[in-house]
């Protein structure tokens, strides 16, 4: 796959010139300090993803998507590559404890995560603090990036959901034709910040949101359904995760609500959704990211390596997370004698330079506040058990 990365010279490290010519012993004069791999030792990255629980095939995807990325690199300056890994458990203070665990290792060069923009949001403050990156392959939310809230550590390979609302409500307005609707989410930054952004750009169209409920994640969806479907709305949009989905669209119709569109988004875009809600989610529209056209070869060696197709589509992002890290630390390690030195504030800057570096989602140019994927959105629909594209 070809590669291109356009970064500042004064960033290019002299590591290569000083083992070559055997000049004085490499100082870490980084305003973040280095991180030191001794002769024999392994250049750890970390995975703060969700491994347990019901939204893991998010973060599984995700982290063998990175793992095909580091089996495909090998080893860098010498040194064998490996990935540790921390459960977020998709919660706040999944992110909070799994950021502090990799905080108080010095060894790891960057992070990969968190899967739940929830997780993301404290894990990027205490990893930026700690003079880490964290690089998400999944969290969406707004705020992550919005230049006000950004923590300097944080970027992400996949989308903000500011695109992905605006599409909804293009799709729903301008294809669909509905004029009203009601948003449900579960208060966390993924689902909440997104119904927001969508029911904004819905009303720029010339529609109207009128209601937007909240709902605790696992509680009895049936009050909320029923004050939903008192609304008489075109359409309900619900950007929740799996066990929030499964009792909306399940327990949609005896509520009253069998004449309205039901949209969500990337965060059901799994088997399991379909799995759980059979004929009752055929015919329902949910936003993701674009399909790609991956190569046979990277699924073979998926499929091969895990016995099984892709479960989602986080592992093209985990790749890519995985591909600007590794990326990124090639190009600012220094090596002395037998030992590597990686420097962290050049680690960032190097990775806030990237400029056209082909991964497999697409290009990746990243913004100031850490955006870097290009944002690719569609609808798909739900049509014999499957996530058919159909806009735009």
């Amino acid at each position: 796959m070809k590669r291109f990365l356009s970064i500042a010279p004064i960033l290019l490290t002299g590591g290569l010139l000083i083992a070559a010519c055997g000049g004085a012993p490499y100082s870490c004069t980084d305003p973040l300090g280095c991180v030191k791999i001794e002769p024999n030792k392994e250049i750890q990255i970390a995975a703060l993803l969700t491994l347990s629980g019901p939204y893991m095939p998010y973060g599984i995807d995700a982290l063998r998507g990175a793992e095909i990325a580091v089996a495909e690199r090998g080893s860098l300056f010498g040194h064998k590559l490996a990935i540790i890994q921390q459960d977020d458990l998709c919660t706040e203070q999944g992110g909070i404890d799994g950021a502090n665990a990799l905080a108080a290792n010095p060894q790891v060069t960057g992070v990969i995560g968190a899967t739940c923009s929830s997780g993301s949001l404290p894990a990027a403050e205490i990893l930026t603090r700690a003079g880490m990156v964290l690089i998400s392959p999944s969290s969406t939310a707004p705020s992550l990036t919005n230049p006000e809230f950004h923590q300097a550590g944080f970027l992400r390979s996949i989308y903000n959901d500011k695109v992905q609302g605006k599409v909804v409500a293009e799709f729903a307005i301008n294809v669909l034709g509905l004029r009203t609707m009601v948003t449900i989410h579960d208060g966390t930054a993924y689902p909440k910040q997104l119904q927001q952004a969508a029911c904004d750009s819905f009303e720029r169209l010339g529609g109207t949101c009128t209601g937007q409920f909240e709902i605790a994640s696992g509680e009895d969806v049936t009050g909320v359904l029923e004050q939903t479907s008192a609304l008489d709305p075109d359409l309900v949009y619900f950007p929740v995760y799996t066990d929030d989905g499964v009792a909306i669209v399940n327990g949609a119709k005896d509520a009253g609500l069998a004449n309205a569109a039901l949209i969500s988004s990337d965060g059901l875009l799994s088997s399991d959704f379909i799995s759980q809600t059979s004929e009752s989610s055929q015919g329902m529209y949910l936003s993701g990211p674009s399909s790609v056209r991956e190569s046979q070869e990277f699924i073979g060696t998926y499929t091969a390596r895990y016995g099984e197709a892709p479960i989602a589509s986080y592992h093209l992002y985990g790749y890519d997370a995985a591909l600007m890290l590794l990326t990124a630390i090639e190009h600012v390690g220094a090596i002395s004698g037998e030992t590597v030195f990686i420097p962290r504030q050049a680690l960032r800057d190097t990775l806030y330079a990237i400029r056209g570096l082909q991964g497999r989602s697409g290009i990746l140019t990243c913004s100031p506040s850490g955006d870097c994927a290009t944002p690719e959105i569609q609808i798909f629909q739900i049509v014999n058990e499957e996530f058919l594209a159909i806009y735009p």
